[in-house]
């Protein structure tokens, strides 16, 4: 057994959960669920609470967004001053051509800066996501289960867990834990967060679950395996049945998947990680 374990869970937030009814409140639903989610939470849950005794940390990311944001549909506007539909993709070509604009005109040259540097690094095309993880709503709180299951390890090792919000920048997108797709100089908090890759490198075996493989996972992953020594990546493990892909994305979570198995990276389901073993 590793002599020491964390668990990093992703975004195991309501708001990328297909939760049935008896977890919803009234006339409330995720506004951007994962296929499966729910059930991958629950496997995590249960597996947390079967392995506590072995986890010696627990680090939970949450997606922490303002209304106003450069990724939402009220951002932008269509040439008629019409809405911009959720999962739209916008380049800065299309800007340029005025085919979707900031509704602002105070932010054009702003978002423009934004869209070419996101586009030089070839990562990600920005994408009108619907209103999510809103700071502050129900969508934006942890799975009920896994919050309980963690609550639980809480009271056993008489320690908390710790919680990283990202996305709170409403002018870049913030994938990853553990730095935006284009860091603001103006916000240290869009840069790579040192204290959390240190406190993760710590750890001989890293645990990581959470919501969306094709997205907010793979980000953090691939940042975690480019700035953490080249022997680390074999110390990170990636549990399948508690991970899932934005619908359409599916292969970008193969993609992840195929690039993380050439650097080492390991790969379970919540019934074959068994820490005591």
């Amino acid at each position: 057994m590793p002599s020491s374990v964390q668990l990093l869970a992703i975004d195991p937030q309501n708001d990328f959960c297909d939760l049935p009814a008896a977890y919803l409140p009234p006339s409330t639903k995720p506004s951007l669920a994962v296929a499966g989610a729910h059930r991958h939470m629950q496997r995590l849950a249960n597996w947390l609470r079967r392995e506590a005794a072995h986890v010696d940390a627990i680090t939970i990311t949450l997606d922490s967004h303002q209304r106003f944001d450069i990724a939402h549909p009220d951002f932008w506007q269509l040439p008629d001053g019409s809405a911009v539909a959720p999962f739209t993709p916008i380049t800065a070509t299309q800007v340029r051509d005025a085919q979707f604009m900031p509704r602002q005109p105070a932010h054009l040259a702003r978002t423009l800066d934004y869209l070419d540097a996101l586009e030089r690094q070839g990562r990600y095309t920005l994408m009108v996501w619907p209103v999510h993880c809103e700071l502050g709503s129900w969508g934006h709180g942890i799975h009920a289960d896994l919050l309980a299951a963690c609550g639980a390890w809480q009271l056993a090792h008489q320690r908390p867990m710790q919680h990283v919000l990202k996305g709170t920048n409403p002018f870049t997108e913030h994938y990853s834990a553990l730095m935006a797709e284009v860091v603001d100089p103006d916000d240290p908090g869009t840069a790579l967060n040192r204290p959390l890759l240190q406190r993760l490198a710590q750890s001989d075996l890293l645990v990581i679950a959470g919501e969306a493989s094709s997205h907010c996972v793979r980000a953090s992953v691939e940042h975690l395996v480019e700035h953490l020594p080249a022997d680390h990546a074999q110390r990170l493990v990636l549990l399948t049945d508690c991970m899932g892909p934005v619908a359409g994305f599916e292969a970008a979570e193969q993609d992840f998947f195929a690039a993380m198995r050439i650097r080492g990276v390991q790969f379970a389901t919540t019934d074959t990680l068994r820490l005591a073993d």
